[in-house]
């Protein structure tokens, strides 16, 4: 069952990919809906494959995850309480948590730009942070 390097790094590679198709959206002069729409997705993926990183650290000691209405919060908050993340880390994510709430139960032509560009800016950088803080895990 642990084999939690290989399915980390697997999860690392999908994120980075995602990544790499948000920038070509991000390199499009005009941001239309389909623009916007890409670049909605991948942030969302990209933040949701951290969120499984998470998991699967605690699913390998053997914490379970937890399952309630709040479970995205809460599994923030126990990865913090686990020392998997840092408290500036869980800050930083709980924006991307949200809008991750927003992508789920809203509709893609109600993306804003003004709203949605500032989180692609500063994705990369908390994801090289993620990186750095659990790179000691496994």
């Amino acid at each position: 069952m642990n084999n939690l390097p290989e399915d980390i790094l697997i999860e690392k590679e999908n994120i980075e990919k995602t990544l790499e198709v948000m920038r070509e959206a991000l390199s499009r002069r005009n941001k239309t809906y389909v623009e916007l729409s890409a670049i909605g997705a991948s942030l969302h993926q990209c933040y949701s494959g951290m969120e499984k990183i998470i998991k699967r650290i605690l699913k390998a000691r053997n914490i379970s995850t937890p399952s309630s209405s709040s479970s995205h919060k809460d599994l923030l908050n126990i990865s913090v309480q686990q020392g998997i993340i840092s408290d500036e880390l869980l800050n930083r994510l709980d924006k991307f948590r949200g809008f991750r709430h927003f992508f789920v139960h809203g509709y893609g032509i109600s993306l804003n730009k003004e709203e949605l560009m500032p989180l692609t800016e500063e994705f990369p950088e908390v994801w090289e942070q993620f990186v750095t803080e659990i790179k000691n895990i496994f």
